[in-house]
């Protein structure tokens, strides 16, 4: 079965990218063809979030009609309201009466610090380029310097928007979608090699493996803006795991739960106070089968591989530009 190594070779799921050059920062909306089953699960101590109580298993809400990703720190949290706008204009949501509500929930991460032109007026752009992310989605997206890891930064990197896919031996389909803007980095030491490395499919973050030997300073971990740290919430990964398995919010809880291995597996440190890190998780059933418990159990321990994976994706595609506060990891020198 052909792919594209993209979030979207789960069937149901379409996504669409926005930014804004001047500001250096972007949105990305992951649309939902029909409401579906999702969860949430928060690891990072500094959070910003829309619509999140909804997802967990005792409320009431069953699903969802998209997920927004978003930079600008707070501010982001308007862009989600741009994706809402555009299903309500295509008769999307939640029917209430004789409304229809779209339900989008999002998360944000903190791209304020990175040379681009915060002083946009009284109201942010992140609306409009949330309503323009929607509008642009489709099966196929850009990755790297794209949509909410447009102006992402990580330990000494450039950040960007990551995904990737895989599929179980039982016909499960399992993607990811991160937004990489960690507080910790993703290579080793003083090297560019990934810590994903041992996950790497076909050379997709340039096959370099692990470093050997380890590099004396592979213990040392390897802070973003030390000396900002004291400002909560100045960094974080956000991301969306999704499967076409049938599951119920209590089974996609667990499912975002385990994705969360992923950022241990390719960030460190991860789960900082300072990082808000967070993982959506989608299940669309439309592969018409349930897992059994062995089965769900290689969905779990996927979830963490494949999100590894985009999260080294992220960064190894990320684009130099004119004023980067840090290089792009293809300009480093190798």
């Amino acid at each position: 079965m052909k792919t594209r190594n993209l979030i979207t070779d789960v069937a149901g799921l379409t996504v669409g990218n926005a930014h804004d050059e001047k500001v250096r920062s972007g949105v990305t909306a992951i649309l939902c063809d029909k409401p579906t089953a999702a969860a949430v699960q928060v690891l990072g101590g500094a959070p910003g979030t829309r619509e999140t109580d909804l997802l967990e298993p005792h409320n009431m809400i069953d699903g969802v009609d998209a997920i927004t990703l978003s930079g600008g720190s707070a501010f982001g949290l308007d862009a989600a309201s741009g994706v809402q706008a555009w299903l309500r204009e295509h008769d999307r949501g939640f029917l209430l009466g004789p409304h229809r509500i779209p339900i989008v929930p999002s998360a944000i991460l903190f791209d304020l610090v990175n040379n681009g032109d915060k002083d946009w007026g009284r109201f942010s752009p992140y609306r409009e380029l949330g309503f323009a992310a929607a509008d642009t989605a489709g099966e196929t997206f850009e990755l790297g310097t794209a949509g909410a890891g447009y102006g992402a930064l990580t330990a000494g990197l450039k950040g960007g928007l990551g995904s990737a896919s895989d599929r179980t031996d039982s016909g499960f389909t399992l993607g990811a979608l991160v937004g990489v803007n960690a507080v910790g980095s993703v290579t080793v030491g003083d090297t560019r090699n990934f810590w994903a490395a041992p996950f790497e499919k076909d050379g997709e973050f340039g096959g370099l493996g692990l470093p050997h030997p380890m590099p004396d300073n592979a213990g040392t971990p390897k802070v973003k803006f030390r000396e900002m740290t004291k400002q909560a919430g100045a960094n974080t990964t956000i991301a969306v795991i999704a499967t076409d398995a049938v599951l119920d919010k209590a089974a996609a809880k667990r499912l975002a739960i385990a994705a969360h291995d992923g950022f241990a597996r390719a960030i460190w440190p991860a789960h900082t106070p300072f990082d808000g890190d967070l993982v959506f998780a989608l299940a669309t059933g439309r592969s018409g089968k349930k897992p059994d418990l062995h089965d769900f159990l290689d969905l779990c321990a996927m979830a963490a591989s494949t999100m590894a994976r985009a999260i080294a994706r992220g960064v190894y595609e990320a684009t130099p530009q004119d004023n980067d506060m840090f290089p792009a990891w293809k300009s480093v020198d190798r």
